[in-house]
């Protein structure tokens, strides 16, 4: 909680001008009643319409000077709470980008969307109703009861045995409504994850004509949702009647107690009125602890959440010994006795890993699914810190770079693409910033996609999709390795990103990018990239099993055998 709400120290002057003029608001409303009594007992039950017209008179004037100090309260308000939300959501993506995968995993996406908006939305309304009206309310009830007694000690007495069973009820009702809101974000999480997999896998549900079981899918999350906030909201709602009925015996009591009273000549008329006012504001004020309790419960929640995110410590940084001034200027590459097991996994994906990529040299990475490949790829730019073992980049240890050092010499393109909505420049210029026109053009001609481009109606301006849904597979992995080109890195890495190519155009682009000397790690299913790569490394099962050509491979390896039969057949040379 403290973590989040410190955000709002830049705007303290704004939010003491908003409280401020809050106050102005509750001292007027707590004086009209004190006057309106003056008012009867000076003016209207000794027929003196001079007193009538003075107290009537500052009675208005206070009103309309409530009135302008609400206005101007509201702009501060708006201005405190929005520029809340403004920076919190800032420092919320900052951190978010700082972040490694280790991190990203105890957050799922549709988790940090709720926290962008539905989250940070709740703390900024509250903020916003805690300046305008929140508050007040609270207030009105505790300086409603000081002012009965100001007026009326005796009966203002009456307050002494309700308020505090009232305080007591709420706070209970507090503690309980918090931890049900906190379910009813949990339950929104789970509505946007549902929802965000079925827009992002539409093609595919509609391929496998699965709309029934989806929506069955979405029809749970969504019941339970329904069901989480029906009954916290419920739960709030019932106590508000028995806030009502507490105040309403009181003033039944004090309409009683003040009639005796005036009767027998203690008390004057206009004081059991004013008493009766305060006993009214009180009530009504009460009468929005409901919604009190039940932003503040819905706040604490969302404030607890991203909390959580605020404060959690990033798990892979700069090392002590990382040197701002060390770069990488060859891109030779060395693992000796890499082991590596994710934070969530029971045993380790990678075991005793050691080879040495040389700088120029191309190595091709093979082996069945879940043997371990995508892993080994993440481990080169930190994207996860080995568990046992060292990795050198120009025979310094990978953590004697910083890590935008590090990152800037590498090219990356991923297994499925990522495209983001935009003109397809901007979407290869993203890998480089100020790339020019030129750096873009021969980016895109190495990756083989620059004759595609100019085919199209808009060429280099042509808008993408959300996704790339407007190009083909292939299409997309070509953009996607020219944004790895731009950068023109040391160190370059395809994760299997050539799988939508067919050979010919997979030949020329491999061709293109030795030309660069780049010390390539190609990620592979298919032979026939493999065997063109100077070396090929063989995985299975988190193990290297053999590094070598694709001759010796041929010859050494069963595994690596049964791989080449099943793609050319037995028919191929060397194949047992």
């Amino acid at each position: 909680m403290k973590t989040v709400f410190s955000f709002l120290k830049p705007y303290k002057l704004p939010a003491f001008v908003a409280f401020f003029l809050m106050l102005i608001e509750l001292a007027v409303e707590l004086l009209l009643p004190f006057f309106l009594g003056k008012m009867i007992d000076n003016g209207v039950m000794n027929g003196d319409l001079n007193n009538i017209v003075m107290w009537g008179s500052i009675m208005i004037g206070l009103a309309f000077f409530s009135f302008i100090s609400g206005i101007i309260n509201s702009f501060y308000a708006s201005h405190v709470s929005w520029g809340f939300a403004h920076d919190i959501r800032e420092r919320l993506f900052r951190k978010i980008q700082e972040f490694s995968f280790a991190n990203l995993n105890h957050h799922p996406t549709s988790h940090l969307m709720t926290l962008f908006t539905n989250d940070v939305r709740q703390i900024q309304n509250t903020i916003f109703m805690g300046l305008r009206i929140m508050a007040k309310a609270p207030l009105i009830a505790l300086g409603g009861v000081i002012m009965a007694f100001v007026v009326n000690p005796r009966l203002a007495i009456i307050f002494l045995i309700t308020v505090p069973i009232l305080l007591v009820f709420l706070l209970w009702v507090l503690k309980i409504a918090s931890k049900m809101f906190n379910k009813v974000q949990k339950s929104i999480d789970n509505v946007n994850r549902v929802m965000q997999e079925n827009l992002a896998g539409m093609r595919l549900i509609k391929a496998f004509f699965r709309r029934d079981y989806e929506e069955e899918r979405f029809t749970d999350a969504n019941t339970n949702l329904r069901n989480n906030t029906r009954f916290t909201f419920r739960f709030i709602e019932a106590s508000m009647p028995i806030l009502l009925f507490v105040m309403n015996l009181s003033i039944i009591a004090i309409l009683w107690v003040g009639n005796t009273q005036s009767i027998s000549g203690t008390a004057e008329v206009g004081d059991v009125v004013a008493i009766l006012n305060y006993a009214m504001r009180v009530a009504m004020a009460i009468s929005m602890f409901s919604f009190i309790i039940m932003a503040l419960s819905r706040t604490k929640a969302s404030a607890e959440r991203i909390s959580e995110v605020l404060v959690e410590e990033v798990d892979l940084l700069d090392s002590k010994d990382s040197d701002a001034k060390q770069k990488i200027t060859h891109g030779k590459v060395e693992f000796k006795d890499v082991s590596f097991r994710y934070p969530t996994s029971d045993g380790p994906v990678l075991s005793n890993i050691s080879f040495t990529v040389n700088p120029g040299e191309k190595l091709a990475i093979i082996g069945a699914t879940g043997s371990g490949k995508s892993s080994l790829f993440q481990l080169i730019p930190r994207l996860y810190d080995v568990t046992d073992g060292e990795i050198y980049i120009d025979e310094r240890p990978i953590s004697s770079y910083k890590l935008d050092s590090l990152r800037n010499a590498i090219g990356y393109a991923p297994q499925t693409p990522l495209l983001f909505s935009g003109p397809i420049i901007e979407n290869i210029s993203w890998g480089k910033d100020n790339a020019s026109k030129q750096e873009i053009l021969n980016a895109a001609k190495d990756a083989q996609i620059h004759d595609t481009i100019m085919d199209l109606p808009n060429q280099y301006q042509t808008q993408i999709g959300q996704k790339g849904v407007n190009l083909s597979g292939g299409q997309k992995q070509r953009i996607s390795i020219a944004r790895a080109l731009i950068r023109k890195p040391k160190i370059l890495m395809l994760d299997d990103s050539t799988s939508a190519l067919d050979l010919a155009t997979e030949a020329k682009l491999l061709t293109a990018i030795q030309d660069d000397l780049n010390t390539m790690f190609i990620i592979t299913q298919k032979v026939s990239t493999a065997m063109n790569a100077d070396r090929i490394l063989l995985l299975d099962e988190g193990k290297m099993l053999h590094i070598g050509t694709h001759e010796d491979l041929l010859k050494d390896s069963e595994l690596y055998q049964r791989i080449v039969e099943s793609q050319f057949g037995k028919e191929y040379p060397n194949v047992r």
